[in-house]
Order: C-alpha cells, then structure tokens, then sequence
C-alpha cells in the first residue's frame, strides 16, 4: 500500500507545483478570535484539531508591558494596544530625524533566543512543513523606527540616509538569516507590508531603489541554503510580483481576492506560490457559513496546477462568526 502522503509533503508539491492529493491549508488567530473559538468549541487547544500544514516559530523577540496595554519592542519602539490587542499603534519616534540616526543604537542580536526558537521548530516529529518568522523586515522596521511620513519623505529628499539605514537593517536581519540556516527548515518568511488597496505604499519606483536590494541579499542567501523564501505583504503588489519572482521568491503570503481577483491565480501558475486566498477583509466576517463554504471551493478550484496553501488572507479577526471559521476548515479538511 502507498505510504500516506505527509502535511510537510503536500505544502512542498505545492511550492513546487506537483501532483498532490488535496492542496494544503494553514490558519492561524488574532488574541480575540482565538479566545472565541475556545469558548465556542470548548476545547483551548482547539488549534490542535485544524488540520494545520504550517509549523510557524517567530524570530523576534517578544514584547515587554511597559505599563498597561502599551508593549515595547527590542528596538524600544512602544506599541499602543489598548484598542488593538495583537499590533497596536507606535507611541514616539526612536529616530526623530533620519540625518541623526547614527545616535540610535540597534539592539545586538540575541542568539541564544534565535537558537531556542528554531530549536523549538525543529523539534517535531517532521510532518509539519517548517517556517522560521522573521517579522518585520526592512521597510516596516525602518518606518516604526522612523516615522511612516518621515521615511516616505526621506526617500525623496534624504535618499543616502535611508540607503545608509536599510543597509543597518538588512546587516542586523542577515545576521538571524545565517542562524536559521544551520536548522533543517523549510522555509524562511519576511514580513514586510508594502502594499495598499491599490499599489504600492512607497510606489514601485522607490521600492526598486530602497527595498529591492536587499530584499534580493535576503533571499539570494536563503536559496543559496536550500530553502524556500517567503514573504508576508499585505495590500496589492502588481506592481512589482514579477521583481520578485525574478528575485527568487517561492512564496507570497499573502493574496488578498478583494485585490487581486482569483483569476490573477493563472498569470502566477508554475511561478509563485500563494499563501492565503481566503478573504478576512471582504468575505469571511460577513457572509454566510454555506456561502464560505462555497467561497473555499472556489478558491481551491482556481489553483488547479497547485501552487496555492489555503489560508485566511490574515490571522482571522474576532469579528469573524465562529461559524464562518468551521465551515471554512471543514471545506478544506473534507477536499
């Protein structure tokens, strides 16, 4: 009898767009949601009977309360959650001027938390396909740091300064890059938010002179280990999906329908993998559980040659109807 085909395996014919015998799929919670699904199943590792493909560790640092619902981060940058319990909104600038930021010190590199994260991925008994998080990465590090405004601003009158500190970034990120390549990973995933509804936050021109350098070094060092690479951006990113493509990127988490209609799925066959199809904006908080169900269907039809892990566009939101959510996982547990 053939042995049964591994989650790890099915997520790897996906990236690599060969026969499988369902396509993979992969969900994960916002705080509040995860809350309400314990509460509604019952169970509080409720996760546990999802069906996940995806063994996700995070490589950043966690954060630290300063005084209630306002979170630091290991860069310093607080973080004002007492309204969004899972991202929060920036208090401060560590950078005020980007002329002046040889004044602010990055934080070294903890090692030895990197080491126990990916020790702590590593260790399963190899079904799940492996994924180190980096977090945020070059130009969500930069602006929090920086100032959204200030940075937009900066690449247009202070171009050599935002080069000088993309460069510092990319340089501190290498570092954990290189650690997570001595572990028997996947994949390696970046964060990184450069799109809006429509286009590019920075517009493609300046993603091409302050992000697309470096983001070539990430994944040029990532595939040059064997691995994949991987890349979280929300928003819409036309505009530049054959750059990184030609970049070597495997992996685009995430694809948002609202934005890119399921028929863009046929110009990215055999080219690029998607990570997400399944709409938190637009779909899942507002419709019905037969019409998710129907929605589910359609998105794994419209990836026929693979090249697609099913998942929530993002970590589900709690204004998600717990409904919704299980009518979602049993259409993709029951393919």
């Amino acid at each position: 009898m053939e042995a049964t085909i591994t989650k790890r395996q099915r997520v790897i014919n996906a990236v690599t767009f060969q026969p499988n015998d369902c396509t993979p799929h992969d969900i994960w919670f916002t705080q509040d949601m995860h809350e309400k699904m314990a509460a509604h199943t019952g169970d509080p590792n409720f996760v546990a009977q999802t069906g996940q493909h995806i063994h996700t560790e995070t490589l950043e640092q966690g954060f630290t309360e300063v005084r209630p619902g306002f979170f630091a981060d290991e860069f310093g940058v607080v973080w004002n959650r007492t309204r969004d319990k899972d991202i929060g909104v920036i208090e401060g600038l560590q950078i005020p001027d980007i002329t002046q930021m040889d004044a602010f010190e990055f934080p070294p590199v903890d090692e030895a938390y990197i080491h126990a994260q990916l020790r702590k991925l590593v260790d399963d008994d190899g079904n799940l396909f492996r994924v180190a998080d980096l977090g945020f990465s070059l130009f969500e590090r930069a602006w929090t740091l920086l100032g959204m405004e200030d940075l937009l601003c900066a690449m247009v009158e202070e171009p050599a300064y935002v080069h000088r500190l993309m460069r510092k970034i990319c340089d501190r990120n290498m570092v954990i890059v290189r650690i997570a390549m001595e572990y028997e990973i996947d994949a390696f995933l970046f964060g990184d938010d450069w799109g809006q509804q429509n286009g590019l936050i920075m517009g493609p021109t300046h993603w091409r002179e302050f992000l697309m350098p470096y983001v070539a070094e990430q994944y040029a060092y990532v595939r040059a280990h064997g691995k994949f690479a991987a890349q979280h951006s929300c928003g819409d990113l036309r505009e530049i999906m054959d750059d990184l493509i030609s970049l070597g990127l495997n992996i685009y988490q995430t694809f948002q329908p609202e934005i890119y209609g399921l028929d863009y799925a046929k110009k990215l066959e055999n080219r690029l993998t998607i990570w997400g199809g399944i709409s938190t904006q637009a779909d899942l908080p507002y419709k019905t559980p037969a019409e998710i169900r129907e929605i589910t269907k359609q998105t794994l039809v419209a990836f026929p040659k693979g090249g697609l892990i099913a998942a929530p566009t993002h970590a589900v939101p709690g204004d998600v109807p717990a409904e919704n959510l299980l009518a979602m996982l049993d259409t993709l547990k029951n393919q």
